[in-house]
């Protein structure tokens, strides 16, 4: 693992962008981790602007904010255009195509397409689980985070309908082979 991971996660409210960074960061704690976790979001409760920065490190953390991030998760159009440009050539961007109809081509950083309100509805007849979908994703991606560990977190943290959620966790875990 390298000394510091940034992780941004970023669209609109109602899709659990807090919760994800927030189950990231549980888990990383558990892990020994020192973590760090910001969020902003807009003043509407759901459908605005949300964000939430995780720096992951083995060693003391000096800033909590996500400059140049490792992974950014863009779970809305607005979402990508606003922070696609922060990820460097090594970073890694997770897009959901229902909400993010444009990429970049011209950017270096890997681009990765994960389908997880489609996949929700797919499997579940629901968005709910496009985060825990996303989660799995991020599993397969981020180097240091434990498989077992995040989805005890996922378990811990979200209480209701876990066997969808161990379900939906499988299957964003095993999209990317």
């Amino acid at each position: 693992m390298k000394d510091r991971i940034e992780i941004v996660a970023s669209g609109f409210g109602g899709q659990g962008v807090v919760r994800l960074g927030q189950i990231v960061g549980e888990a990383a704690v558990k892990q020994g981790l020192h973590v760090t976790m910001l969020k902003s979001h807009g003043t509407e409760m759901r459908g605005g602007y949300v964000r939430s920065q995780v720096v992951l490190s083995k060693d003391l953390i000096d800033s909590p904010m996500c400059e140049s991030p490792d992974y950014f998760v863009a779970l809305s159009g607005a979402a990508y255009k606003r922070f696609k440009d922060t990820v460097p050539d090594y970073g890694t961007i997770v897009y959901d195509p229902a909400f993010v109809g444009e990429i970049d081509e011209a950017l270096k950083c890997s681009q990765k397409s994960f389908p997880a309100k489609d996949l929700s509805m797919k499997h579940f007849n629901s968005a709910l689980f496009s985060n825990t979908l996303v989660l799995g994703v991020m599993v397969k991606l981020v180097e240091g985070l434990e498989k077992g560990i995040v989805l005890e977190s996922i378990l811990d943290i979200i209480p209701k309908f876990q066997d969808k959620n161990k379900e939906a966790f499988e299957i964003g875990y095993s999209y990317f082979q």
